[in-house]
């Protein structure tokens, strides 16, 4: 969206006629081709473009140990794929994982019934013309649908926790349709934290919290020293929430809210996500029969009122 923002500046300040679908469609083509370059790069020096996580191995066998199936859904090609989980898990990847899928052109694998599952060929790095009847583990499949992966495996509802990077491709269809647990992976969680617990910003939400109160408190109070309080108040208020916003991102701040609100990517999360986390291996400090229960929010109508007399 960075991109069709740029290009759409561009043009309004260049006086240049556009039609706003057509810009959109043409960014998202520009950047889909981009992708086969990408992978190529990155397949050639995996280590300057992954970061390395010693813990992903430990988890995984963890999972395996305690008699969970493990699979993964990709949209990226075999290659790049392979060359990645060499560097992440070890050449024995393929093992770990009860069935495999890359190439899915997910979201389309999640809501499409009429792709069929193509058997991958490494040797001859192409797909066969088989009809895959069955999901082996070992193998490596290309497209297919959920519906048909549900079919042969029998991995259906709450029986499955799936984790995916992005909200809409990976989550939210598997939520609305499938009923399958969702987790998602935010890796800007971790900066987001790191800020949130910083001694001064602790301090300055306190303070922030005051100032509105008594803002909200004293409002009614109309002679002309109390307004002018007040105005000093709601000054010294806005200049701490544009100071607060900026220690995130200076031009956005923070990515999951804005001042007291949720922003809209986060009531997306909270809608297609069950759990969400920085790195699936924070789960390691949690028992695998661990359940997580949402806490209970505070409806406005159910904050106690005291109303001056």
């Amino acid at each position: 969206m960075g991109l069709v923002s740029n290009v759409t500046e561009y043009f309004e300040s260049h006086n240049i006629p556009y039609h706003a679908e057509i810009l959109f469609w043409d960014v998202r083509n520009a950047v889909q081709s981009i992708h086969p370059v990408m992978h190529g790069i990155v397949e050639k020096n995996v280590e300057k473009y992954i970061r390395e996580n010693r813990d992903l191995r430990l988890f995984l066998e963890r999972l395996i140990k305690g008699n969970k199936k493990l699979f993964l859904i990709t949209n990226s090609p075999y290659t790049f794929v392979n060359e990645g989980m060499n560097f992440l898990i070890g050449h024995d990847w393929k093992e770990i994982f009860d069935v495999i899928v890359v190439q899915a052109r997910k979201p389309k694998f999640f809501n499409d019934n009429m792709r069929p599952f193509r058997l991958y060929d490494r040797d001859m790095e192409t797909q066969t013309w088989e009809r895959v009847t069955k999901l082996e583990k070992g193998k490596i499949y290309q497209e297919g649908t959920l519906s048909q992966l549900q079919a042969m495996t029998g991995w259906l509802h709450q029986k499955v926790l799936y984790f995916g990077d992005h909200v809409y491709s990976d989550l939210a269809d598997l939520t609305l349709h499938f009923g399958w647990g969702t987790g998602a992976i935010i890796y800007e969680l971790d900066k987001e934290i790191t800020t949130l617990n910083s001694d001064s910003l602790k301090r300055t939400f306190v303070w922030l919290e005051c100032l509105q109160s008594l803002i909200e408190r004293e409002q009614n109070h109309e002679d002309a020293e109390s307004l002018a309080t007040i105005h000093e108040w709601e000054t010294e208020r806005d200049h701490l929430r544009q100071l607060t916003k900026s220690l995130f991102n200076e031009r956005f701040g923070s990515l999951f809210r804005t001042h007291h609100n949720p922003t809209y990517f986060s009531h997306r999360l909270f809608r297609f996500a069950d759990i969400y986390m920085s790195s699936i291996t924070n789960l390691l400090h949690y028992s695998l029969n661990h359940t997580f229960y949402p806490r209970r929010g505070t409806l406005p109508h159910e904050v106690s009122h005291s109303h001056p007399t």
